[in-house]
C-alpha cells in the first residue's frame, strides 16, 4: 500500500460549530469504519478563545465540541467506543468524572485518563475519542 493509497482511504471531517485545528492536524478523520478525533480543549469555537471558569465549564465545553464533531459525522456519545482524556491535576478526576459520566451515561466507552505536565494553552483537561461510524 503506497501514501497515495492510505490517503484515499480517509475522510477529513471538519465543522465550524467545533474549534478550528490549531496546528497541523484534521480535526477528526475517517477511516477503516472509525471516527478519530483530535483531542478536543475547553475553545469556545464562536470566539476561538479558552472558556472562562475552571474544571466543571472546562469539560462542559470539551464535550460539547467532541459532540459537533461527532454530529458533523451523524454520530453521538453512544457512538464513542474509546476515549483519552488528560488532566493537568488528577485532582480534578472526580469532578471531570461525574461530568463525563452525564454525556457517556449508557454504556460508556473504554477510557484511559492521565494526568500530563502540561496541556495546550494551559487547560485544565483535553479529551480525544474512536467513535464507529454508522
Amino acid at each position: 500500500t503506497n501514501y497515495q493509497e492510505v490517503n484515499n482511504m480517509k475522510n477529513v471531517i471538519s465543522t465550524e460549530k467545533a474549534p478550528k485545528a490549531i496546528g497541523p492536524y484534521s480535526q477528526a478523520i475517517e477511516a477503516a469504519g472509525l471516527l478519530f478525533a483530535s483531542g478536543q480543549i475547553p475553545i469556545v469555537p464562536a470566539t476561538g478563545e479558552i472558556i472562562t471558569g475552571g474544571i466543571e465549564e472546562q469539560t462542559e465545553q470539551v464535550l460539547a465540541n467532541i459532540e459537533a464533531i461527532l454530529a458533523a459525522k451523524g454520530l453521538s456519545f453512544a457512538d464513542v467506543v474509546k476515549t483519552t482524556v488528560f488532566l493537568a491535576d488528577m485532582n480534578d478526576f472526580a469532578t471531570v468524572n461525574g461530568i463525563y459520566a452525564k454525556a457517556f451515561a449508557e454504556h460508556p466507552p473504554a477510557r484511559s485518563c492521565v494526568q500530563v505536565a502540561r496541556l495546550p494553552k494551559d487547560v485544565k483537561v483535553e479529551i480525544e475519542t474512536i467513535a464507529v461510524c454508522k
